[in-house]
C-alpha cells in the first residue's frame, strides 16, 4: 500500500516531526516508529530483518536527525518496541509531495546496537514476540 509519511505514522499512533522527512517518532503505545530506507536492509538469520544505518548518513545537526537519536536512546534504554515504516522515495529525491510508504504491523523490532550514531534494530514478526513473552 502506498501511503503519504503522515498516514503511515499514524497507523501506528504518531507523527512525525516532519511531514516530508521525518525519520521517527513515539507513538501512543510506547513504541518507536521508525522510517526506513529500503538499501539499509538485511537478513542476519533466518527469521530477523535486520535496519542497520547511522545519524551521520542523515544532515548532521538536523533536528530530525538529533531526534532520531533521541528516540534510539529511549527506545535501547526502555527495551522498547519499533514498529517500521518502509519510505520508497530516497532522501536525496528532494521533490515536492508525499513520500510513497508501506508499513509492516507484522514485525516488532528492538534497538540492538546504537552508540551514538550507529544503530542497528532487528525485525522478527509478532506472533514470535507473543510466543517469547508467553514463556
Amino acid at each position: 500500500m502506498n501511503l503519504s509519511l503522515r498516514k503511515a505514522f499514524a497507523r501506528f499512533g504518531a507523527k512525525p516531526s516532519n511531514r516530508l522527512r521525518g525519520l521517527s517518532a513515539m507513538a501512543s503505545d510506547g513504541a518507536l516508529v521508525l522510517n526506513c530506507s529500503l538499501a539499509h536492509f538485511g537478513h542476519p538469520r533466518r527469521g530477523v530483518l535486520r535496519y542497520e544505518d547511522r545519524l551521520s548518513r542523515q544532515s548532521p545537526g538536523s533536528s530530525i536527525t538529533q531526534l532520531l537519536g533521541r528516540h534510539l536512546t529511549l527506545a535501547r534504554a526502555g527495551a522498547l518496541p519499533v514498529r517500521m515504516v518502509v519510505s520508497s522515495r530516497e532522501e536525496a529525491d528532494g521533490g515536492g509531495g508525499d513520500s510513497g510508504c508501506h508499513v509492516r504491523p507484522d514485525l516488532i523490532g528492538k534497538v540492538a546496537e546504537f552508540d551514538g550514531d550507529h544503530f542497528v534494530v532487528d525485525f522478527i514478526r509478532a506472533e514470535m514476540v507473543s510466543a517469547e513473552l508467553s514463556d
